[in-house]
């Protein structure tokens, strides 16, 4: 028991400061993708098509990314002949649109807080039912980590229940496959309202890697409204939280940390 005793204290605090103060990430860390058009070569479409879920687009010299089908596999960056395109370190990235996530030059639109009615009931205590609608566990994985000492999701009054009886919302990850759409419908019915969903990873918001197969459904938005949506393939445990607290009203728009809502 003394040597487990000592052994803590070496350990020091473990909970990391965010939001409070900025997160060390590690140098090979990819986040918001970042275009020069200025190196574009003309007519040049090599990113488009290395793209493996047609995530880039390209025309009368722009260059458009889709966060909510890029999966962060950097093939974009080696085909291009300009170097033009470079994933940034920015992990903040979680939108309350669809749309929000289409990068055409200008910045991106984070996501921003619950309405006032929504905010003074989930603000201070919110609880989530995750589902998993046809996901390879990456996303979930990094879910999962939120609730380790590092992360400690628990300490901003958010926690993830056993059934959707006991939830405020959902948290939905993976393509949504067919077999998984009655699920999924019936899990959102269950939870009383009002009610919230957070799309997690490209499969969840559009289909991933997946999109278009006969048997997936392009994103959970297909089967119920989405109030979060939060890119990445997986999403960084940072970029999910930075999200959620966002939607709590927890992170303003100066990025000033706020006090839970009374």
């Amino acid at each position: 028991m003394l040597r487990a005793l000592l052994a803590r204290l070496r350990q020091g605090h473990r909970t990391i400061a965010f939001p409070d103060g900025a997160p060390a990430l590690p140098d090979r860390f990819r986040g918001l993708p970042e275009v020069d058009p200025s190196r574009c070569p003309l007519e040049c479409r090599a990113c488009a098509e290395a793209c493996p879920t047609n995530a880039i687009s390209t025309g009368a010299g722009r260059v458009a990314v889709d966060l909510g089908r890029c999966l962060f596999c950097t093939e974009c960056v080696d085909a291009c002949p300009g170097d033009a395109i470079h994933h940034t370190s920015e992990y903040r990235m979680a939108t309350r649109s669809r749309e929000a996530l289409l990068l055409e030059g200008g910045p991106l639109d984070r996501a921003r807080a619950l309405e006032e009615r929504a905010l003074r009931l989930f603000g201070r205590s919110l609880k989530l039912r995750q589902v998993s609608a046809g996901g390879c566990n990456a996303c979930e994985a990094d879910v999962n980590v939120l609730n380790t000492v590092v992360f400690d999701l628990g300490r901003f009054g958010v926690q993830f229940v056993a059934s959707p009886r006991h939830a405020d919302g959902l948290l939905v990850t993976g393509a949504i496959s067919r077999n998984m759409e009655l699920a999924l419908r019936k899990t959102w019915e269950a939870v009383p309202p009002p009610k919230i969903v957070i799309a997690v990873g490209a499969c969840a918001i559009s289909g991933g890697p997946y999109v278009d197969h006969p048997e997936v459904l392009n994103g959970a938005s297909a089967v119920v409204p989405v109030d979060l949506f939060v890119p990445g393939c997986p999403p960084h445990p940072l970029t999910i939280l930075d999200g959620i607290l966002r939607l709590l009203g927890r992170i303003g728009s100066g990025e000033r940390t706020l006090p839970p809502p009374r």
